[in-house]
């Protein structure tokens, strides 16, 4: 009975002294390499290409073969990759970008991002209609001051 009381005790002890050690050092170049792994995880050509579909199913049908081309080729994926890559060096640490990357190269994070085009298409029109809403109200009030 006393060991198993011991190990009630010392396995949390242990585990909780051991995490820290498994943690990445956030490092800039841990970031960088972390950021890279997410980048291979989520493609940004693909979620450009799924924003792409998204936008041109908000068009006429008889305009969104020439909308996809054109937005195909005047769209620099290669700069928007970079933007977003060197935002999430910024922004999060080594040991997030690890998750973050874990999770969405994962089959269920695989899942989720598959949907998370349709997800955007249903929420944005709402969203920008609400923030729009809310910044003319606010410039209303600020002008009534």
């Amino acid at each position: 009975m006393k060991s198993i009381a011991k190990m009630l005790i010392v396995a949390p002890i242990v585990y909780l002294t051991a995490t820290p050690a498994l943690a990445l050092d956030d490092t800039s170049a841990n970031r960088r390499e972390q950021a890279d792994n997410y980048m291979r995880a989520v493609p940004p050509q693909s979620l450009l290409k799924d924003m792409t579909t998204k936008i041109a199913a908000t068009i006429p049908e008889s305009q969104r073969a020439t909308f996809i081309t054109l937005m195909n080729k005047n769209l620099d994926v290669n700069t928007l990759a970079e933007l977003v890559r060197a935002s999430m060096i910024k922004n999060f640490t080594a040991d997030e970008l690890k998750a973050l990357a874990d999770f969405y190269g994962s089959p269920v994070g695989k899942s989720a991002m598959a949907k998370f085009g349709n997800y955007m298409a249903d929420v944005m029109p709402g969203m920008m209609a609400e923030v729009q809403k809310a910044q003319a109200l606010t410039l209303q009030q600020m002008k009534a001051q």
